[in-house]
Formats: C-alpha cells, structure tokens, sequence
C-alpha cells in the first residue's frame, strides 16, 4: 500500500521520534511535512500518517504495531498519502487494511508484510492486455484503453487517468506488469495499475439522482426496507443478533457486480467463514466462482488497530475504482463501530477532549464522509454505475441510544435494525419492522410501478399496516385473550404470523430459501395478503373465526421452502390453489363444539 521510497526534495527528510503511545507516534524535525503524508517510522520502516502539525513537529498515526520503537529512532518522508495500487489482481485476493495482500503472505499475521506496491508477488506479476483503442486516437479521462481478460469473471477495464487526455501515441500488447505503462497518452506514460490516495474519493462526471433497486435476495429486505443501488445503509443490532450472516448474506446473493466486504475488527472465524461461503458458490452470471468477482479486506481483531481506521477507506476506494469501469459495486462494512473505536482509542491518546461516552468530536463528520462516498453517477467515461454503502453497527448493550448508531442513522437512506426478541426466537434474518425505515421506498414503488410491478408499493403499505396492526392487538390480546377480540381483529393476528413466518422469515441454509429472487418474493406476499383478505370475508359472512384459524396452514409457509428461488409461478399456482379450498369453508356453526384441531391458532411452521 504505497511505496515508501523517498520522493521530496530539500535538506528536511528525516526527523526523529520524541514520543510513542500505541499507535501515536510524535516527532520532531519535519517542517516541511504535510497534512495525511505517510512517514516511514523506525528501523522497520512501518507506516504512519500526519494528522497533527505544529510547524517542525508532528503527530503520526500508525497503521501498524509499534512495539519496539522509541524516542530518537529515525523517520524519512515519503511523500505522498497513503495510497492503494488499484490494478488487476484485486478480485478473488485477500487484503489487510493497508491493502496488502494477505494470501501471497507466508503468515497473515505477521507484521513485516511490504506493502502492496513492494510486494514481488505483486509487482513481479505479468498481465495479458489487450488494446480497445489505436495509436492517434484520442482519447479523454475515463475512456477504456484495454482489457485484461484473465483478471476476474468481470471484464478488467484499463481505463484513462483522471487527469490525462489527448492522443494515443504508444499501446502495449501482450504481458505488462502492474507499473509498466500499457500507453503513453498525452505525453505521458499510463501505467496498468494506478496509486490512488485512500482519503480521496475518486472523480466522476455527475451525480445521478435515479432511483434503482438494489436486491439482496432478502425478502424482507427487497419488499420492505429497499436500498436503491449508490444510496447508503445501516444494519444495528446487538450481539447474536444476526448481524454478520444477515451481511453475508447480502454478500452472497446481491445482484451488484463486485462485492467489496471490509472485516473491520471482526474475530477471524467470522472472516473465515465469508472465505468459505464465498469461495464455494458459483455465480450463477459468470459461471465461475463468486469469489472471483468479491475483494476481500481483512482487518481482524488481533490485527493493528489503526488499519482499521484506513480499511474503511481502502474499501470504498477499491468500490470506486470498479465504478469507474462501469460496474456496480456494493462495499459490506463489518463493523462500523470498531473503526469508530479505534478512532476513539486514538484521539484520547493524542489529549483531545472527548465528547459522548468518550469518542472524538469528529464522530459525526467522520461518519458522514464515509456515507457520503456512496454514489450512484456516470462516470468520467460515460457509463452508468454506483458503489453502495452497507455499515454494521454493533451497540455496546444492544444499547440504540450510543454515539456511533445515532449518528448513523442521520446519514444513511436505509436502516435494517436488528430485534433481539426476534432473534432469540430464531426468526432471522432479525429485521425489526418497527425500527427499520427505507426513505427511498416510495422512488422504488415508483421505479417498480414502470418495470412491471404496478401493486409492488401497494403490497408494500399492506403488509406494513397488517404488521403494525398484529403488533398492536398482540399487545391487547396478552391482556384479555385472542379469544375476546372480535374476529376481524383475530383474523388480523392471523394474518401477522403468515406474513412473519410465510413470508419474512428466511433460511440462509436452504438451498431454495437463502436466495429469493424480487419476483418470488413478491409472489409470496401477494398470496399471503390474498390469504389474510379470504380470511377476512370468511369472518364477514358468519363464519367463526376459530373455524377459520383451525384450518391448516401450513401449505402456505412452506411455499418459501417447498418453491425453487426463483419459482415465482410455482408459489402462485400453489397458492392460489389453497385459496380456492379456503373459499369453501363453511364453518362449524355457532352452536357446535370448536375445540383445539389441527393448526388451531397456530401457523407457526412445524
């Protein structure tokens, strides 16, 4: 992750440390270092970053362990901020927070790894390109040059720097390696593989504010609580919530073109597990495996603690290079609230005054520009693309009223909050309907509304108010008893339990129900919202509400399981087929016996 080779010029190159606290590091003797400028510290050269200047002195951040520095030891300018080598090799790698290659590494953990940009394994790779364009054709930042073919199951697209343009004088064809230059535009050489500052977001042309549904597969995500693609998402929960499976998940089966899933101080079996679950799945796109289209960057708990702060950002700089290319990317942030630790262990090392329960003032602003590098644009090439942002928020407590989930909740246009009492009722994935909002769900019902799906905002507001209701009622019956409510009301806790269980609730581990397609989905809902308005006509002409909770469900909250993952027409044949059965229920009458019988009260799958 770039180069430390010194690259100023004047007398003041090196300086000295004077103090050392973790990962802060002061020194002395720099005055013409810069803001965010990496300096190589001590005898092993590891990586820090000015955040503090003071003419001559400076505080550094280091990305990496300190242990064995002190006061005296030598450090060099490098000059220039850290910066990730953004070339072919990145999809189906595994990273640290430095954008180092874990997998090329003899041991992950060990703390002389080079960066990425002194890596041989790296740098001494060659790469097939192939030219899209011809010597005198001129061209403008953006454009494609070339592609690499054999750098992923997506087209690798070389593309024009930001801030070069003009005539194509020379084209490479055949192996180059990542600093080779494959042409020379302009004037100047342009290299396979770019250096881009992690801290800077990339340049696009424009900002688009279309409105595209991103699926997750997640039924109750895509029909409750959508993400339009470039917008940005939280998912709070406390522990065992569901938090890591609900994000692999998204991982697994959106349909974005690259995923990037940064582990943020996460334990390493939870890593490995994404490893796994990625690395044995085919792409039902491309047909190759959907590691080969997914970057990985590991960031792990027993891993220096300041990575993570840049692993954030290393991970939205990977999305925006595919953006570029003309892909949508989605960047899967595990854990946002480790990064926001790290910040706060970092800032009352450096004696600043602490705000809410100890964090940084900053909080709030460094969120915000995190959140803020979701996009959906058309970039400097024209196309189409978008990187989405998905944060985890891991609450001390499950407590909601913390620091880093309120602020959150300010910058993002979707909130998946997590229930613990759904939880531990093993209903997962754990999506509170009460705390979980989509700002962007009445563009979507719009955007629905032209591509087919007229009654998507329709089911939308009813399931949402069926919901609400059989919350509400669920309440006043733990009170006086179903039996007591009227049987609309009763008719109404029924149709909350087949919502919950027939429709939200999901599998990770079935083959037919991990993965749902937006038109299954959908399917699902309508039959279930159909059932709940046979039920209540039923109840309307006489027939007695228990007659009607006695029959057997069960059909219906196995359609999710007995259909394929995208047999939409399975699950309307099927339900509509247990309508017309229902339809001719007649009821016992009010004098009869109406004891317990099968599926009595109960729709709960067996």
């Amino acid at each position: 992750m770039g180069t430390v080779a010194d690259s100023t010029s004047g007398p003041a190159k090196t300086g000295t440390i004077t103090r050392v606290s973790g990962p802060l590091v002061e020194i002395t003797g720099l005055p013409g270092l810069s803001m965010l400028e990496v300096v190589a510290v001590g005898p092993d050269r590891i990586s820090a970053q000015a955040v503090s200047i003071n003419g001559a002195d400076a505080t550094l951040q280091a990305y990496e362990y300190t242990g064995g520095l002190k006061a005296g030891d030598r450090v060099q300018r490098t000059g220039h901020q850290l910066s990730g080598l953004l070339g072919p090799g990145l999809l189906g790698t595994v990273f640290d927070g430095l954008l180092r290659p874990l997998s090329s590494a003899p041991l992950w953990l060990t703390q002389d790894r080079q960066s990425s940009a002194e890596d041989p394994a790296v740098l001494e790779t060659a790469w097939n390109f192939t030219p899209s364009v011809s010597v005198g054709d001129t061209v403008q930042p953006g454009q494609v040059l070339g592609t690499v073919p054999e750098a992923g199951t997506i087209e690798f697209r070389v593309l024009v720097p930001p801030n070069i343009s003009g005539e194509v004088q020379w084209l490479a064809d055949g192996p180059v390696r990542p600093l080779d230059p494959v042409a020379h535009v302009g004037g100047t050489d342009v290299p396979l593989a770019q250096q881009w500052p992690v801290h800077r977001p990339r340049p696009f042309g424009e900002r688009l504010t279309d409105v595209v549904p991103l699926q997750t597969g997640q039924r109750v995500l895509d029909l409750l609580f959508p993400v339009p693609r470039g917008a940005a998402a939280a998912v709070p929960g406390g522990f065992g919530t569901g938090k890591t499976l609900t994000l692999q998940q998204i991982a697994k089966w959106s349909d974005a073109d690259v995923i990037v899933y940064v582990g943020c101080g996460e334990r390493g079996n939870e890593m490995a597990d994404v490893l796994d679950g990625l690395s044995g799945l085919d792409d039902p796109r491309t047909g190759g495996k959907l590691l080969d289209r997914t970057v990985i960057i590991a960031n792990t708990s027993n891993m220096p603690m300041m990575a993570r702060e840049a692993s954030i950002a290393t991970g939205v700089t990977v999305a925006e290079f595919f953006r570029d290319m003309g892909y949508d990317a989605v960047v899967i942030a595990d854990s946002t609230s480790r990064w926001a630790e790290a910040l706060r262990e970092f800032a009352n090392r450096n004696g600043d005054l602490p705000a809410e329960e100890g964090y940084p003032a900053s909080l709030a602003s460094e969120l915000a520009a995190f959140y803020e590098r979701a996009s959906l644009v058309r970039t400097l090439g024209g196309a189409t693309a978008s990187v989405t942002v998905i944060g985890a928020v891991s609450p001390p407590g499950g407590d909601m009223s913390e620091p880093v989930t309120t602020d959150t909740q300010r910058f993002v246009r979707t909130l998946w909050t997590l229930d613990r009492d759904l939880a531990y009722s093993r209903h997962y994935p754990a999506v509170s309907w009460r705390g979980s909002f989509s700002r962007d769900a009445d563009a979507l019902g719009r955007w629905h509304a032209g591509h087919g799906d007229p009654l998507w905002a329709q089911r939308r507001a009813s399931a949402s108010l069926l919901l609400s209701e059989a919350d509400r009622l669920t309440a006043l019956a733990e009170i006086i008893g179903t039996a007591s409510l009227p049987g609309h009301e009763q008719m109404v806790l029924l149709g909350g339990r087949l919502v919950r269980d027939g429709v939200l609730l999901q599998n990770a581990l079935s083959p037919n129900d991990g993965y749902s397609s937006a038109e299954k989905g959908s399917a699902l809902l309508q039959i279930v919202l159909d059932v709940v308005d046979v039920c209540q006509a039923l109840v309307a002409r006489g027939v007695p509400a228990a007659d009607v909770e006695r029959v057997d469900f069960t059909r219906i909250l196995r359609l999710r399981e007995d259909t394929g993952p995208t047999d939409a027409d399975g699950v309307l044949a099927r339900g509509r087929d247990f309508i017309r059965q229902l339809e001719q229920l007649h009821g016992s009458g009010p004098d009869e016996n109406h004891g317990d019988g099968p599926g009595n009260g109960d729709t709960r799958e067996q």
